[in-house]
């Protein structure tokens, strides 16, 4: 099956509705399995193509940019990328001017293209006036070196202001088309104020980690597999999520996938998927294997009492002022 397109947010742009990751890519992954990747996902309909310039330390986008070369056509993906993250203790995200289009040179000259299609502000730095980081996301669509731009790892009121800013100030502004963020059946955060602000603005949600860092594919439940992240240094990164309300989810993750004779990573990757404001979850794979087989969700509708019994086991505690207060 030929993976579906979905409109990113209130824009023209059309990506597949399953966005690749580059996250390992030229660190755990090597140039033969990012190809492998890359190709598989291509042959699958596969469009969105998501990295950024802290990945491998540039490394991720040098190996990106050397496969589109050599390996596809540069008009058949669109390749996102973001910056904003910096090496420094003291200051872990720089959204001024002059680091963001810096930092975009440096990302067009590794990729070999002139152009990315979404250039996305990695995260909000309190330290630089937002429109300062604004004005870098109009410079970046005017001189032709982004199509369009989006931010990540934004809170509600952060993705609120910053679209208001763009549609309230006076001259013409580029619109913000995407926000990236963690969201899966482990981790439903986004749903208080950042998936709503999303929706009323028309701005497209990419998830990321939306297998719940790996962990909602079963791997983890009698034991951690030695070639997993959770036996990796990465270790820490995994811990939140194998606590026993996650497992709790995880197994009526499996239970769902026993029923419909799939597999837990595709009930779960189509569960998000499949959310209101989703335009296309980022999937990361260790090799094309695990790659395809996270792409064969794109066959998987989940049936609507699957969809509610999903809901109902994991569903977060939103109360005030999230809920109407006059009910509580």
């Amino acid at each position: 099956m030929f993976m579906e397109l979905r409109h990113l947010g209130r824009t023209g742009l059309r990506v597949s509705r399953l966005g690749l990751g580059t996250l390992t890519w030229g660190r755990d992954t090597d140039e033969h399995d990012a190809a492998d990747q890359l190709k598989a996902f291509w042959e699958a309909g596969g469009t969105l193509v998501d990295t950024a310039d802290v990945y491998a330390d540039g490394g991720a986008e040098y190996l990106l940019g050397q496969l589109l070369e050599g390996l596809l056509p540069r008009r058949d993906l669109q390749i996102a990328t973001k910056a904003g993250s910096v090496p420094d203790p003291d200051r872990r995200f720089d959204g001024s001017r002059g680091h963001l289009l810096g930092a975009l040179d440096a990302s067009l000259e590794r990729l070999g293209t002139d152009y990315v299609d979404l250039w996305q502000v990695h995260a909000f730095d309190p330290f630089t006036p937002l429109e300062e980081t604004l004005q870098a996301l109009d410079i970046a669509v005017s001189s032709g070196r982004a199509r369009y731009v989006g931010v990540s790892n934004f809170s509600g009121w952060q993705l609120a202001k910053a679209a208001t800013w763009q549609l309230a100030s006076s001259g013409a502004h580029t619109r913000l088309a995407s926000t990236q963020m963690e969201y899966s059946l482990l981790q439903r955060g986004v749903e208080r104020e950042v998936l709503p602000a999303a929706l009323d603005l028309g701005v497209g949600l990419l998830p990321s980690s939306p297998l719940g860092r790996g962990v909602l594919t079963g791997k983890y439940r009698h034991t951690t597999p030695a070639d997993s992240r959770g036996a990796s240094e990465l270790a820490a990164f995994v811990a939140p999520y194998l606590d026993e309300e996650a497992s709790r989810i995880v197994e009526a993750v499996a239970i769902a996938a026993d029923g419909l004779a799939t597999t837990a990573l595709n009930v779960a990757l189509a569960w998000v998927r499949d959310r209101p404001g989703v335009t296309a979850p980022i999937v990361g794979a260790r090799n094309a294997q695990q790659l395809r087989a996270a792409l064969s969700a794109e066959s998987l509708s989940l049936p609507d009492e699957i969809c509610q019994a999903l809901d109902d086991v994991s569903a977060p505690v939103h109360r005030y002022p999230d809920q109407d207060w006059s009910t509580l």
